[in-house]
């Protein structure tokens, strides 16, 4: 059973892209409980402000807000409770290893609904920017904004 919404849930953390320099890229499922998921796919969820980390070789999503479903029974989920993320071991030990190296991070830039019906969360091993490589980054795109409204005239 397909739904209306499925192609239109796209929920993306601006943040870090500013904040961070995305490094490497990679796809994860979530372990979801309840209506979770309706929640996801009426698009009531944001991971602004939302991080990763490993618990015993096991990478989980911490701050992630999915707000309760309001036609719920009595049963509700918890809004910020901590998520398993679903990766394949290899995928997970090169994280991990990675995630040694000082200064490095992982931030979950995306979660969306893919065609099968899942929720999936994009994630980022990420390294922080520094203030002046924020600031060309925003002189990079004022530079570009002005070039395409040039071209429009």
């Amino acid at each position: 059973m397909k739904s209306q919404f499925l192609d239109k849930v796209q929920i993306k953390n601006k943040k870090a892209s500013f904040e961070y320099e995305l490094l490497d890229k990679y796809e994860a499922g979530i372990q979801l409980s309840g209506t979770e998921i309706k929640s996801i796919r009426l698009g009531k969820a944001s991971i602004k402000e939302s991080y990763c980390a490993f618990k015993k070789n096991e990478l989980f999503i911490y701050n992630m807000d999915i707000s309760p479903y309001e036609n719920a029974g009595f049963v509700a989920h918890e809004s910020k409770r901590s998520r398993k993320l679903l990766l394949h071991r290899t995928e997970l030990d090169k994280l991990n290893k990675k995630k040694k190296d000082v200064g490095l991070t992982i931030v979950p830039t995306l979660l969306f609904i893919n065609d099968k019906g899942y929720a999936k969360v994009n994630i980022a091993l990420a390294k922080g920017k520094k203030m002046h490589d924020k600031r060309e980054n925003l002189k990079q795109k004022d530079a570009k904004r002005q070039i395409d409204r040039a071209m429009k005239q």
